[in-house]
């Protein structure tokens, strides 16, 4: 067996071996409630009482939009690494930014004919 494996197999046990202690740990040094009638009851938004039934559907839009923005943010991810190094991209980065940005405004040009952004 070589050293690199005792190692590893050592440190694997080691780690299982804190995990559990910690979770006993907690489980027996953390607070203990007891079931109530307070803790179990319903509370959304302040609102102790809920009125009317919990089985609404949602609106199609509501995804469309937190799915627009998260493709929106995440352009971000990539137009910050190319801010940094610009100036040793030269004009080959900045064709490429081009290219990636005229597909994002693509992207909200075909959001903005399908009415997504409406609230009707």
């Amino acid at each position: 067996m070589s050293t690199e494996l005792i190692l590893a197999s050592v440190i694997f046990v080691s780690i299982a071996f804190i995990l559990v202690a910690v979770f006993m740990l907690s489980r027996f040094v953390g607070p203990k409630n007891k079931n109530s009638k307070i803790k179990n009851s319903v509370y959304e938004s302040g609102v102790t009482n809920p009125v009317g039934n919990t089985n609404i559907r949602f609106s199609v839009k509501f995804y469309l939009v937190a799915i627009s923005f998260l493709l929106f943010d995440v352009e971000i991810i990539f137009m910050f690494p190319w801010a940094v190094n610009v100036a040793e991209l030269g004009y080959y980065g900045l064709i490429k930014m081009f290219i990636f940005m005229g597909l994002l405004f693509a992207g909200l040009i075909y959001i903005y004919k399908k009415k997504a952004l409406l609230w009707d």
